[in-house]
């Protein structure tokens, strides 16, 4: 497998980072995640114009995303796939151990990998954790993902592929790597970004093409909504068959439909 680390190509099993990294010893970094379809990125355009938006939210340089442009392109073209995982890391770079920064350049590594196309259906969990609103990371998609760790965890013991987060003031916010929606009279909602969520690029995607409404939501919300799904870079539309120990038809008809329409529109431009 080949990677792009700090400037070119390098054999992913012997391509180092350093352990003084402010990635590895505080999370400092931001990340992106894209699916490939036959060796193209989807929607990388609207990718790398969030990692330029995280990268100014955490206070890194502004990444070269010519750069990135080409890296991606190297990867992809080096590691052959019909579907794959392609991800761009951008860190604080070495620096001291602590939370100061150094006087190094940032490090930037992308890599691919192999995926399997996901299952139609899903069940999910809440957690009893909270998504902070006005945390000075709300909105970004930085490499600081432990609390993600800690709450999918939760959700493979209790048989579900993701689990969903309050925020502080209880409303429904977002999953592990996802975006919720729910159905309530036939409509389709999901919550805004103040809400903390994150402005997923599918989640985008979803809501321009299926007119979804961005709404202020009680998390209480899933157990009385008709239908709920995800939406992420390698889910697209996910419906959610359980929630906790909820059953529900899946997928419903605006779940069909929305599913029906990612899937065409996405098919018809791979950079939207």
């Amino acid at each position: 497998m080949k990677i792009w680390l700090d400037g070119g190509l390098r054999d992913g099993a012997s391509a180092r980072v350093s352990v003084f990294d402010h990635g590895l010893t505080v999370g400092d970094g931001i990340f992106e995640t894209m699916k490939t379809v036959d060796g193209r990125a989807f929607a990388l355009t609207r990718h790398l114009d969030r990692l330029a938006r995280s990268a100014r939210g955490l206070g890194l340089p502004e990444p070269d995303l010519d750069e990135v442009r080409r890296a991606c392109r190297a990867v992809v073209d080096a590691n052959p796939m019909p579907l794959g995982r392609l991800r761009v890391t951008y860190t604080g770079g070495d620096s001291p151990l602590g939370s100061d920064r150094g006087e190094h350049p940032p490090t930037l590594v992308v890599a691919i990998g192999p995926v399997s196309r996901r299952a139609d259906t899903t069940a999910v969990v809440t957690v009893p954790w909270t998504r902070n609103e006005r945390g000075a990371l709300a909105g970004l998609k930085t490499t600081s993902y432990a609390e993600n760790v800690v709450a999918l965890a939760r959700a493979r013991e209790r048989g579900a592929t993701e689990a969903l987060f309050g925020n502080t003031v209880g409303r429904l916010c977002e999953g592990t790597g996802s975006n919720v929606f729910v159905v309530l009279d036939g409509q389709l909602h999901t919550p805004p970004v103040a809400s903390g969520c994150l402005a997923g690029i599918t989640r985008a995607l979803a809501v321009e093409w299926s007119d979804a409404q961005e709404t202020d939501l009680p998390l209480d919300v899933l157990d009385r909504a008709e239908e709920i799904f995800l939406t992420s870079t390698l889910r697209d539309v996910q419906a959610v068959h359980r929630v906790d120990g909820r059953e529900l038809p899946a997928p419903g008809p605006v779940t069909a439909k929305a599913m029906r329409i990612f899937a065409e529109r996405s098919a018809d431009d791979l950079d939207p």
